[in-house]
C-alpha cells in the first residue's frame, strides 16, 4: 500500500511529468536546423547568435548574413534569446543546437510556473490538467526549436506568477522578478504582450493592499514603456538606418483584408495547430463554455476576456502572417489549455485521465516528425567546409536558397540568397557590381550550367562559380 500511494503521488506530481517530457524531448536535441518545420526561422535565429560570437555581442544591433552588401543589421525583436546562445558559445564553442536546449529548459520552467499560478488562483486539479494539456500542445514541439516563441511566453508566465506572489505577500523581490521576467519576455517576442495585458485588472483588486497595487501598476507601466521604446522607437530607427526588416506589421483594416483571404488557415491555427489534436480543441471548446457558464472566477473571466481582445488585435496587426505561420498561436495556447484542463476536472476522474492520455497521444503523434531529420537534408552540413577551401570567409556570395536563410547560414558567408529561377546572367552581373564574388549553386534544384563563369568547385551537391568582380578573393 505505501508503494502504491507513493506511485500515485508521483504520477500526480506535475514536476514528474515536466521532467519526463523534458527528457523525451532531448531526443535529437543536437540536430542542426534541418527539420521540415520552420528550419528557416531557426537558421535566422542561429545566424544572429553566431554573429554575436564572431563579431561581438552588440544587443542593440543584431545582424544577419543575407542582406547582401548591406551591414546586415536587422530590425527585429530584442536578441536576449540569441545572447544566451552566445554565452553558451563563449563557454563551450559555438554549436547549432544550444538554442534548442535553452528554449526547452525555459519553456519547461514556464509551464511549471503556469501550474503554480493556476493552483494559486483556481485549484490544484485544474492547474495539473491545464499544465498537462499545455505540455503536449504546440509547446511540445516548438519548445525544442531554436525560436523565441515559447521561450518568450514562458518568461511571461513566470513573471505573472511573481506578480501574483508580490500582490499576496508584499515581498519586494517578487516585484523585481516580475519586472525582469515580463520585460524580457515581451522584448523577446512582442505577441507575449497579450498575456501581460491581464494586469489591467490590478486597480480592481480591491481585496489587495492599495500600496501593493500601486507599486505593481507602476512597475508594469515601466516594463511596458521599455518594450514600447524597443519596438516603436529603436526598431523603426534600425529599419530607417539599415533598411532590413524581419516582420511587417499591418494597419487594422489592412490586416483584416489580408486575413479575409485566409479564413480556413486562420481557423486551423485554433482547431488544429494550437494542440495538434482535435480532441484537445474539443476539450477547449467544451471547457470554455462550462467555465463561462459557471458563476465563479469572475475576475479570471474578465482577465481572459482582456487577453483575448488584445490577442485578437495582434492577429489583425499581423495580417496574413498569423494564419500562415503556426507558431503565432503560441501565446494564446495557455488560455486554451486552461479551458481544456478545466473541463477534464469536471468529468469523472477516470474519464479525465483517459481523455488526457488520448489528447497527449494525438498531439505528440502529430509532432513526432520534428524529432527527425531526413538523410536527404544532411548534405547541407558540409557546405561551410566545402566553401572554406575555395571561397574566402570575407567574400560575398550568391546562393540559390530562395527566401530561406538556411543555405546561407550553413555556408557561414554573407551575401544574397535568391530563388534559382532569378539567377540569370543579368542578375549575376548586377550582383557582381554590388560586390558579389561567387555563385554557390545547390544542385538539388537541378543541374544548371553558368558558363562562361569559371567553375572553381563541383561535387555531388554544390557547384561554385567565380563571378566577374571577385577581385581575386
Amino acid at each position: 500500500m505505501p508503494k502504491r500511494d507513493s506511485l500515485k503521488r508521483l504520477i500526480g506530481d506535475i514536476r514528474f511529468w515536466l521532467i519526463f517530457f523534458f527528457t523525451v524531448r532531448l531526443y535529437g536535441i543536437t540536430n542542426a536546423p534541418l527539420e521540415f518545420g520552420h528550419s528557416w526561422r531557426q537558421s535566422l535565429t542561429n545566424m544572429v547568435s553566431r554573429n554575436f560570437v564572431e563579431q561581438g555581442a552588440d544587443l542593440l544591433h543584431p545582424t544577419i548574413d543575407m542582406a547582401g552588401n548591406q551591414s546586415g543589421v536587422i530590425a527585429s525583436e530584442f536578441p536576449f534569446f540569441n545572447y544566451l546562445t552566445y554565452l553558451f558559445s563563449e563557454a563551450f564553442g559555438y554549436e547549432h543546437w544550444y538554442g534548442r536546449l535553452i528554449n526547452l529548459t525555459i519553456s519547461t520552467l514556464g509551464i511549471y510556473f503556469f501550474y503554480k499560478l493556476l493552483k494559486s488562483i483556481l485549484n490544484q486539479r485544474v492547474a495539473f490538467f491545464s499544465a498537462m494539456v499545455l505540455i503536449v500542445s504546440i509547446w511540445f514541439g516548438y519548445s525544442r526549436k531554436t525560436m523565441p516563441d515559447t521561450f518568450s511566453v514562458a518568461l511571461l508566465l513566470m513573471g505573472l506568477y511573481y506578480a501574483y506572489a508580490y500582490l499576496t505577500s508584499g515581498k519586494w523581490y517578487f516585484n523585481g522578478a516580475f519586472f525582469f521576467l515580463c520585460t524580457l519576455g515581451m522584448l523577446c517576442k512582442i505577441p507575449a504582450l497579450s498575456l501581460f495585458s491581464v494586469l489591467i485588472l490590478i486597480p480592481f483588486l480591491g481585496q489587495i493592499d492599495l500600496k501593493r497595487r500601486l507599486i505593481l501598476s507602476l512597475t508594469a507601466m515601466i516594463s511596458f514603456a521599455i518594450v514600447c521604446l524597443w519596438y516603436f522607437y529603436w526598431v523603426p530607427h534600425l529599419l530607417e538606418t539599415y533598411e532590413y526588416q524581419l516582420y511587417f506589421p499591418k494597419g487594422l483594416l489592412e490586416g483584416m483584408n489580408e486575413i479575409s483571404m485566409h479564413i480556413p488557415e486562420l481557423f486551423e491555427q485554433f482547431y488544429f495547430n494550437a494542440h495538434f489534436s482535435f480532441l484537445g480543441f474539443a476539450a477547449f471548446l467544451i471547457g470554455a463554455v462550462l467555465f463561462f457558464w459557471k458563476r465563479e472566477f469572475k475576475l479570471v473571466k474578465i482577465g481572459i476576456g482582456i487577453v483575448s481582445l488584445v490577442f485578437g488585435l495582434f492577429i489583425l496587426k499581423t495580417g496574413a502572417v498569423f494564419p500562415t505561420h503556426s507558431y503565432y498561436i503560441v501565446p494564446f495556447v495557455p488560455i486554451m489549455a486552461l479551458f481544456a484542463g478545466y473541463w477534464l476536472t469536471r468529468i469523472p476522474k477516470v474519464w479525465g485521465v483517459v481523455l488526457m492520455v488520448l489528447i497527449a497521444a494525438e498531439g505528440i503523434g502529430n509532432q513526432q516528425h520534428d524529432f527527425f531529420i531526413k538523410e536527404s537534408e544532411k548534405y547541407k552540413l558540409s557546405l561551410e567546409a566545402t566553401l572554406d577551401g575555395v571561397v574566402p570567409k570575407e567574400a560575398l556570395i550568391v546562393i540559390n536558397g530562395g527566401d530561406s536563410p538556411q543555405h546561407i547560414y550553413f555556408a557561414n558567408r554573407r551575401g544574397w540568397t535568391i530563388m534559382p529561377e532569378l539567377i540569370t546572367y543579368q542578375s549575376l552581373d548586377s550582383l557582381s557590381e554590388l560586390g558579389a564574388g561567387y555563385l554557390v549553386f545547390d544542385k538539388s534544384w537541378g543541374e544548371v550550367d553558368y558558363s562562361p563563369y569559371k567553375v572553381i568547385h563541383s561535387d555531388e551537391h554544390f557547384s561554385v562559380y567565380r563571378l566577374k568582380n571577385s577581385n581575386g578573393l
